[in-house]
């Protein structure tokens, strides 16, 4: 390569001596006809840079969900509450980020809704996925008990997935000795979820 580019610069200076009597501008074509015939002969050059994505399992139930702080209330206040079916819709309940899929889980942390020593039994409650959610997996209705159940079993992965809940209290259980008959005031339990990965 290094005798080509001599010989071509050899020759171009010759040129040059040939071409004095030309005019200048000319010669400035020439020689820039002759600087590209040289840098030509360049070689290319690459190089590679690695582009790295690390990635980490996300896990978050959002502080916008209801269930975060929220109470869920029934009144019980004339005879056709006790004889009825009660439900309680509450939208929002949970708002999960997940990057696998997870479960959702339900316990009470206590076995009776309490108002000082007067007690009502938590199974009065049954806790049901609402058609609404746009958080989908396996889902039953779920009786209220302090051992952790599934709720919502493999729900899919995604961002800021939606659970809305239905909290119920059957006729069978307001017309019961379970509520009918308990002394009047607030009788109160704390429910937990946990969202947990597969």
């Amino acid at each position: 390569m290094k005798n080509i580019l001599k010989t071509y610069l050899q020759r171009f200076q010759e040129s040059l001596f040939l071409l004095l009597p030309f005019k200048s501008s000319t010669l400035s074509v020439l020689f820039i006809s002759a600087l590209f015939l040289t840098t030509s002969f360049a070689k290319a050059q690459e190089v590679a840079t690695k582009v790295n994505i690390t990635l980490a399992d996300v896990l978050s139930i959002d502080s916008e969900s209801a269930a975060n702080g929220g109470a869920v209330d029934f009144r019980y206040e004339t005879v056709s509450d006790y004889n009825s079916q009660k439900t309680a819709t509450v939208p929002k309940s949970l708002v999960v980020t997940f990057s696998k899929a997870f479960d959702v889980k339900v316990r009470a942390n206590g076995e009776y809704f309490e108002n000082g020593i007067n007690q009502i039994p938590i199974n009065v409650i049954t806790i049901q996925r609402n058609e609404s959610s746009t958080l989908m997996g396996k889902s039953t209705p779920i009786i209220l008990s302090t051992t952790d159940q599934v709720l919502v079993g493999s729900a899919a992965l995604g961002l800021k997935l939606q659970l809305d809940l239905d909290y119920i209290i059957p006729k069978a259980k307001s017309s019961s000795t379970d509520i009918l008959g308990k002394p009047a005031g607030s009788y109160t339990q704390t429910v937990t979820y946990t969202a947990s990965a597969l």
